[in-house]
C-alpha cells in the first residue's frame, strides 16, 4: 500500500505539528507500506489529512482525515468570522471515507455536529514523544537558570502567539497564587500584559521535558480540548497534573490528574499548590500503537466501496491495467 501524507503541519509549533511529526515518523518505523509526504494524492492508493485544512473536497483516492476537536461548532459564537472557511473545510471531512478521532469525546461531537456515521469514525489516542521522561538533576538546574525559574514553580505549557479564550491564560495569571507560575511557550506582545508570570519563550523538547520534571504542577485550565498533550508530556516526565473537568480531558487521564470545575480557577490553583509527588504513571498508549492502529484505517479506507459521498477510488493507471 502507498499512503500519500500532508506533512505540511508537521512546521507548526503546536499539537497539530507534534502529532504530524511523531505520528509520521512511527508509520515509516512500524508500517506495512509506504508513506510518501505529499498533499498531492496522485499515483497512491490513501491520502492521509492529518489537519482539517488539508482536507480535500475531491480526492482522487480515498481519503482519511484526522479531526483533532470542534471547537469553532461547539462555540459557534467565538468564530462567526471564519465559519464559511471552516464550512468549507467540515464539508471535506463529511466526504472523507475515515475520520480519526483522538477522544470519543470528539467522536460524539462529530456525529451531533457533523452528522458523521459512527462506522466512519475510528478513535486513535495520542501520545508521548520519547523525549518526554523525568531529567536529571543537573537538566533541570540548567534550565532553572537559562530561564530565570524559581525553586518551585506551577508550569502551563502552550502556545502564547495570540489570545486564546479557551486557554484562559489570562484569567490564570490574574488569579491569587502563593506559587510562583511559569508559562512555557512561544509568545506574542499581548503577554508582556500578564501580571507576575515568568515567560520562557520558544524551548526545545528536551529543555520542555526538563521544566515538566521541575515543576510543582501543570495547571491546565481549558474549558473546551480535542486532547492536550500537555497532561500526558506532564505525567510522562514526573509533574502532578491538576486541571479543569472537561470530557476529553477527563476521558484521557481519570484517576491520573485532579479535577476541579471548569469555572474554578482559584479551586484549580489551590489543587496544584497542594500536588505531591510521585505523580500517576502515565497512560500507556505509545505512538507505535496510535501507528499501527492508523495503518488499519488506512486498509480499510483502501477497501472501501466507491459509492462513499465525495470519495471516489483512483481509477486504474495504465501500467496497472498492462500488468494486469
Amino acid at each position: 500500500m502507498r499512503v500519500a501524507f500532508d506533512s505540511r503541519p508537521a512546521a507548526n509549533h503546536g499539537g497539530i505539528g507534534r502529532y504530524t511529526r511523531c505520528l509520521l515518523g512511527a508509520l515509516r518505523e512500524n508500517g506495512p507500506g509506504d508513506v510518501v509526504e505529499s498533499h498531492d494524492p496522485r499515483r497512491v492508493d490513501v491520502f492521509h489529512a492529518p489537519w482539517i485544512d488539508g482536507a480535500l473536497l475531491r480526492s482522487p483516492v480515498p481519503m482519511v482525515v484526522t479531526l483533532h476537536d470542534l471547537i469553532p461548532l461547539n462555540r459557534r459564537g467565538e468564530y462567526l468570522r471564519s465559519g464559511i472557511r471552516f464550512r468549507l473545510r467540515y464539508l471535506a471531512v463529511q466526504r472523507a471515507v475515515r475520520v480519526i478521532v483522538p477522544t470519543r469525546a470528539v467522536a460524539e461531537d462529530a456525529i451531533a455536529h457533523l452528522g458523521i456515521p459512527a462506522d466512519r469514525l475510528v478513535v486513535i489516542a495520542e501520545a508521548t514523544a520519547p523525549t518526554f521522561h523525568p531529567r536529571s538533576d543537573e537538566e533541570v538546574d540548567a534550565v532553572r537558570k537559562r530561564y530565570g525559574l524559581p525553586s518551585d514553580y506551577l508550569l502551563w505549557v502552550g502556545g502564547l502567539r495570540h489570545p486564546d479564550l479557551l486557554r484562559r491564560v489570562a484569567a490564570l495569571a490574574r488569579t491569587r497564587r502563593a506559587m510562583p507560575l511559569v508559562l512555557a511557550g512561544q509568545n506574542g506582545p499581548w503577554t508582556n500584559a500578564l501580571p507576575d508570570v515568568t515567560l520562557t519563550g520558544g524551548v526545545s523538547d528536551d529543555e520542555l521535558a526538563a521544566i515538566y520534571t521541575g515543576a510543582h504542577a501543570l495547571v491546565f485550565p481549558s474549558d473546551d480540548e480535542g486532547f492536550g498533550l500537555a497532561p500526558v508530556e506532564a505525567l510522562a516526565c514526573g509533574a502532578p497534573v491538576v486541571a479543569c473537568d472537561v470530557p476529553t480531558v477527563r476521558e484521557m487521564l481519570d484517576g491520573r490528574a485532579r479535577f476541579v470545575a471548569v469555572d474554578d480557577l482559584e479551586g484549580l490553583i489551590a489543587a496544584a499548590e497542594a500536588a505531591v509527588r510521585p505523580a500517576p504513571i502515565p497512560p500507556p498508549w505509545t505512538w507505535r500503537d496510535a501507528a499501527e492502529k492508523t495503518w488499519e484505517v488506512y486498509q480499510e479506507a483502501a477497501a472501501a466501496p466507491p459509492v462513499w459521498r465525495g470519495a471516489r477510488r483512483r481509477r486504474p493507471r495504465t501500467a496497472d491495467v498492462e500488468k494486469a
